[in-house]
C-alpha cells in the first residue's frame, strides 16, 4: 500500500506592495555581491525559512546560516543539492547520492523519504525542486541524462506521496519553479542552454514544453553556459543562476534578457531572495565557493509561504 503524505498547505505570496517592473530593475552593473559565507567548495540549493535563516548545500552536507551570518553543521545526507521548506518547517532536499527527495524535520533529522521511485521505477539523481500551492511538489531528475542522451525527467509528488512522472527526454532538467498562479511549471534545461515553459492542465500534469527563453552564450573568462537553479520576483521575472558564465540572467515574462547580474562566483548555481525587504539576492556556487548577497533596492522576492506567516525575518548585514 502507499503510504499516505499530506503535505501542509503552502502558498505563493508577493511581499510588498511594489514590485519591479524591468525598468524598475537595477542597471546590471549598479549591485555588485558581497560574500557572507566562504565555503572553500562548491555550494548549491539556497533556501531561507520561516524565520529567516538561510541553508546551503556543499559537499555531503547542508549548512544552516543565521541572521548574523553564523554557519553551523544542519544535516549530513550525501550529496544534497534542491531544497524547499514546507508549510510546517519540514524540509525536502534533492539527493542525488540517494537517489531520492529527503524528508528532514526542522531540526535536520531524517524521516521517510518523500520520493525514491516514480511510477514503479527508481529515482536517478534529483536536483531540484519547487513547491505547489495544491499540496504536492514538483521536481528534476537529470541523473545520466545529456545531449546524447536526452533521458532526463520531471516528476510531481502529489498530496498523498505518490509520484508521477510528468515529463521526459531532457537533456539535463535542472532548476525549476512554479508559476504563482499555479498555470505554467519552468525548468531550465542545462545542457541545451534554454528555459522550458510547460503548461500545467492540472497538478502533475503538463502539456508542451515550449522555448520561454534561449540564454546567452559563453564568451571570454567564462567556462559553461548552462542554466541552474532560479526564482522569480513579485512581477513575474524569472532570476536563472547561469552556471559557468558568473552571472544571474533575469529573464521577463514574455521570455525577453532584461537584466545580466554578476552572480559573485564562476559557477553561479542557485539563487532565492530573503531580507526584511525581500530584495535581497543570495547566490551560491563555486570558484570562490560559498553564499554571496546582491542588494536589488526596489525588487520585491516571490517566495513561498504558509498562510498568515510573517515574512522572512532578513539576516543582517556583516
Amino acid at each position: 500500500m502507499k503510504r499516505r503524505m499530506i503535505w501542509a498547505f503552502v502558498c505563493f505570496l508577493p511581499l510588498g506592495l511594489l514590485a519591479a517592473r524591468a525598468g524598475d530593475l537595477p542597471a546590471d552593473d549598479a549591485a555588485q555581491p558581497v560574500e557572507v559565507v566562504h565555503t572553500g567548495d562548491y555550494t548549491e540549493g539556497v533556501v531561507v525559512d520561516h524565520q529567516g535563516n538561510l541553508y546551503i548545500s556543499h559537499g555531503k552536507i547542508i549548512t544552516k546560516v543565521d541572521a548574523q551570518y553564523h554557519a553551523t553543521l544542519w544535516a549530513d545526507t550525501g550529496a544534497p543539492n534542491g531544497h524547499k521548506i514546507l508549510a510546517d518547517g519540514t524540509h525536502l532536499v534533492c539527493d542525488a547520492s540517494r537517489h531520492a527527495v529527503l524528508h528532514l524535520d526542522p531540526a535536520g533529522k531524517e524521516l521517510p523519504p518523500a520520493s525514491k521511485e516514480s511510477e514503479g521505477k527508481p529515482l536517478r539523481g534529483p536536483n531540484d525542486l519547487t513547491l505547489d500551492p495544491k499540496g504536492g511538489f514538483y521536481f528534476t531528475d537529470p541523473g545520466d541524462s545529456g545531449l546524447s542522451n536526452p533521458i532526463g525527467t520531471v516528476h510531481y509528488v502529489d498530496p498523498k506521496g505518490v509520484t508521477h512522472t510528468a515529463a521526459k527526454g531532457l537533456a539535463f532538467p535542472n532548476g525549476t519553479v512554479l508559476r504563482p498562479d499555479g498555470k505554467e511549471l519552468l525548468v531550465g534545461e542545462s545542457q541545451k542552454n534554454r528555459v522550458l515553459a510547460f503548461k500545467v492542465t492540472s497538478p502533475g500534469v503538463l502539456e508542451g514544453p515550449r522555448t520561454l527563453v534561449d540564454l546567452p552564450s559563453k564568451g571570454p573568462g567564462q567556462i559553461a553556459n548552462e542554466p541552474d537553479g532560479m526564482t522569480l520576483d513579485a512581477e513575474g521575472n524569472l532570476y536563472v543562476a547561469h552556471y559557468g558564465m558568473r552571472q544571474v540572467q533575469v529573464i521577463s515574462p514574455a521570455g525577453k534578457v532584461i537584466r545580466r547580474y554578476p552572480g559573485g562566483n564562476l559557477t553561479t548555481s542557485n539563487v532565492c531572495f530573503a531580507g526584511p525587504a525581500m530584495d535581497r539576492l543570495y547566490m551560491t556556487g563555486g570558484d570562490p565557493g560559498g553564499l554571496f548577497r546582491l542588494d536589488l533596492k526596489g525588487v520585491k522576492g516571490l517566495v513561498i509561504l504558509p498562510p498568515n506567516a510573517a515574512p522572512a525575518a532578513a539576516p543582517a548585514a556583516p
